[in-house]
């Protein structure tokens, strides 16, 4: 295994009285340098690896009747307990990503402390995944305490019990590695009221939910945890919504790892809705259209920032329709996957459901561990698509640049200093004035509105004002503020056999239309950057096969005495691997390059087998606080009758500096008579050259040697 790491620099703390027992040294990190550890994911790659989920939907975040259910409340909605033979058959399919959505509040006491035996339930369900080697999103999901009326005067309340919950589920987890994924809220929103899913939200809605979120984060990172920085965390729009207008409310905490989670059972007329408009039996080109629409609108305005997302829920229900929605499945992931974006597949495991088809999503039935014969062909055409090569993971994260025609010179459609202004919240406001319009009109055009407020989403219906259609624009230009929508788009988008005849401009919030024209289709300029560059593509490991005599390795006082050049100042590391019969190990090592440019590595090659073959030195990280450094091997030789020169610091005398030589100095330094050091080790421990022999001051100055605090040794060596 090759890896790139920073070394975290330690200063070993050493009382007289336990100088001389090993066992109750402390060492305490004194300082983290800033480059992330070989082993540390980016956000991204932690998205790319997670490729597609499936959620554990309505199990452990099942509510119940009774106050305190304790462990019943996870069989409370009629689904059986999750087992590792459930986790298992999951990851056999191809899924990678677990979510786990939870709900907590059942579980608390008046203090909001989390019952004991639910907090072990929930890490038992994310050991079977771990087992697993997947990814798991962890989340508080069905609180009542969040999804309330007065969301918008209940901040004081919210925020404590928010505090809590992620301030202990954090410490109970806190040796979990990346995998583990943490997810602040659900669909946080003001249940119950007139906007709770649509219609115009007020400020202090989406003010509570910024601040909510940037209370999850800050606690979570301040829960000591070898995963504190680097742990990606997931914060939520409004309702988590997949509506332009919800989520451009959303402030980003400033926080290296950070990723959006959105909810997109996307289109919904296809996937969910069972009433009026709901229509199943086909994935027409005007669903797609409209699915096109939801995902660029993700594209641009976060992945394209280089800010992740996540669609924690997706999904289309069981209408009998599977072909249809295998073509659904299809579209989706091919698109999501361009993006870069992984989805997670709700399942309830409900596969017929004569109150309301639109919540028919089982896709495993959960008793017998077999795939349901509705949803099985849905699952598979998803997993097509991940293997298809041909499609490549993240290739559109960027969006294009467009250049588009000046309004003035297209065909004006409407023009006004002062505009007219279209309000969700106003009963039949929500709808700008009708312009005439037909697809012939629309070929090889653009339609440009000029607008304050939220982005508009053009509506076109026919001659008799019937098949209404929404397109949303493929491009918002914030600084001028002008949203661009595609009239291929449209023509993709309506599904009637009649031209479209009117055009207006809906709003699901408030926005002034200043102008509209009919411009030609804007010109494409592709990205010219590649997507953000992983560790390993900014610092590519540098390896130097070795050749060492014959009987060297395993040899006691054997050493291997690399020279390295580069950058002064920088941070290196890397190992001397070999071949163990099969087996891949090796020895790590880490230095600091001086002020002239050159260091020495000294690996002993005593814990080396003899059989040991393919001897290879690494380089694996060389940077500073500015940056990824230069550095490489410039020379190497073996020495097998001891190491050529003195190695100040080391007082034990096995070839190397390390904690146990500031143990053997402090030793020497109490009681001299009962730790003696032979005359090399004298001379070797003696690193402050100041005539006064071997005394505690030596073994402080070893301590600032390995915390980095000083780079030479004897210490008046620079």
């Amino acid at each position: 295994m090759i890896k790139k790491s920073s070394t975290i620099k330690r200063i070993v703390s050493i009382s007289a009285a336990a100088v001389c027992m090993i066992s109750a040294l402390r060492i305490v990190p004194a300082e983290t340098d800033s480059v992330l550890a070989a082993d540390t994911m980016t956000p991204f790659e932690i998205t790319e690896n997670m490729k597609i989920g499936w959620n554990i939907g309505n199990t452990l975040d099942a509510t119940s009747s009774s106050a305190r259910p304790g462990l019943s409340s996870e069989t409370a909605w009629g689904n059986p307990k999750v087992t590792q033979e459930l986790i298992d058959t999951v990851k056999a399919k191809g899924f990678n990503t677990i979510r786990i959505p939870t709900t907590w509040y059942q579980h608390l006491d008046e203090n909001n402390v989390i019952e004991e035996e639910w907090l072990n339930r929930v890490q038992e369900v994310v050991d079977y995944c771990f087992k697993n080697d997947m990814y798991v999103i962890l989340n508080i999901h069905h609180e009542a305490w969040i999804n309330r009326a007065d969301f918008a005067t209940a901040y004081d309340e919210m925020s404590i019990k928010l505090k809590a919950i992620w301030s202990q589920v954090a410490e109970r987890f806190k040796d979990y590695d990346q995998h583990l994924i943490f997810e602040g809220m659900n669909e946080p929103r003001a249940q119950g009221t007139a906007y709770e899913w649509y219609g115009d939200v007020p400020d202090a809605e989406f003010d509570n939910i910024n601040k909510l979120n940037q209370d999850f984060v800050s606690t979570v990172r301040s829960v000591d945890s070898p995963y504190q920085s680097t742990r990606l965390l997931m914060v939520t729009p409004y309702c988590a919504a997949s509506d332009a207008s919800r989520y451009n409310r959303l402030e980003i905490p400033d926080d290296d790892f950070i990723a959006v989670s959105i909810h997109a059972y996307t289109p919904y007329n296809f996937t969910m809705n069972s009433g009026a408009g709901g229509q199943h039996e086909t994935y027409t080109a005007a669903f797609d259209a409209e699915l096109d629409s939801v995902l660029s609108g993700l594209q641009k305005n976060f992945t394209d920032k280089d800010i992740p997302v996540i669609i924690g829920e997706f999904s289309a229900s069981n209408f009998n329709n599977t072909d249809a929605r295998c073509e659904w499945a299809a579209s989706y992931i091919t698109k999501t996957k361009k993006y870069g974006i992984p989805c997670c597949l709700w399942d309830n495991n409900v596969i017929n459901n004569p109150s309301d088809q639109g919540e028919a999503h089982g896709y495993i039935n959960r008793s017998s561990y077999q795939w349901y014969e509705a949803s099985e062909p849905v699952v598979d055409t998803m997993m097509d698509v991940l293997a298809d090569s041909s499609v490549a993971w993240g290739s559109e994260r960027k969006t294009p640049t467009y250049i588009h025609q000046d309004m003035s010179e297209g065909k004006v459609l409407y023009d006004s200093s002062t505009g007219q202004t279209i309000d969700s919240s106003v009963t039949g406001g929500n709808c700008s004035s009708n312009y005439d319009i037909s697809l012939s009109a629309l070929e090889g055009k653009d339609i440009a509105v000029k607008f304050t407020g939220d982005a508009p989403v053009a509506a076109f219906m026919d001659g008799n004002w019937k098949n209404w259609t929404e397109v949303g624009p493929y491009e918002v230009d914030s600084s001028s503020g002008i949203a661009y929508v595609s009239g291929a788009a449209v023509a993709k988008a309506w599904s009637a056999d009649t031209d479209p005849a009117h055009l207006c401009f809906r709003t699901n919030s408030k926005t002034t239309i200043l102008g509209i024209s009919i411009i030609d289709a804007a010109s494409i300029q592709q990205p010219t950057t590649n997507p953000e560059p992983t560790t390993e593509e900014k610092f590519p490991v540098q390896t130097y096969d070795i050749t060492v005599p014959e009987g060297t390795l395993g040899a006691d006082f054997t050493a291997l005495y690399i020279e390295l050049n580069g950058d002064a100042g920088a941070d290196a590391n890397g190992c001397l691997g070999y071949m163990d019969g099969e087996e891949w190990k090796y020895v790590e090592w880490n230095t600091t390059i001086p002020i002239h440019g050159n260091t020495q590595v000294i690996i002993p090659l005593k814990d080396i087998p003899s059989t040991a073959t393919g001897l290879q030195f690494q380089i694996w990280w060389a940077g500073t606080d500015s940056g990824f450094a230069e550095i490489a091997l410039d020379n190497y030789n073996v020495f097998t009758t001891g190491v050529p020169e003195i190695i100040y610091g080391d007082a034990n005398l096995d070839g190397k500096v390390d904690v146990t030589d500031v143990v053997a100095i402090m030793c020497y330094a109490s009681d001299p008579e009962s730790n003696p050091l032979s005359a090399d080790a004298l001379d070797f421990a003696d690193v402050n050259q100041r005539g006064n022999g071997v005394n505690a001051s030596d073994a402080v100055t070893v301590q600032k040697y390995l915390a980095k605090i000083i780079t030479y040794l004897p210490e008046d060596a620079a």
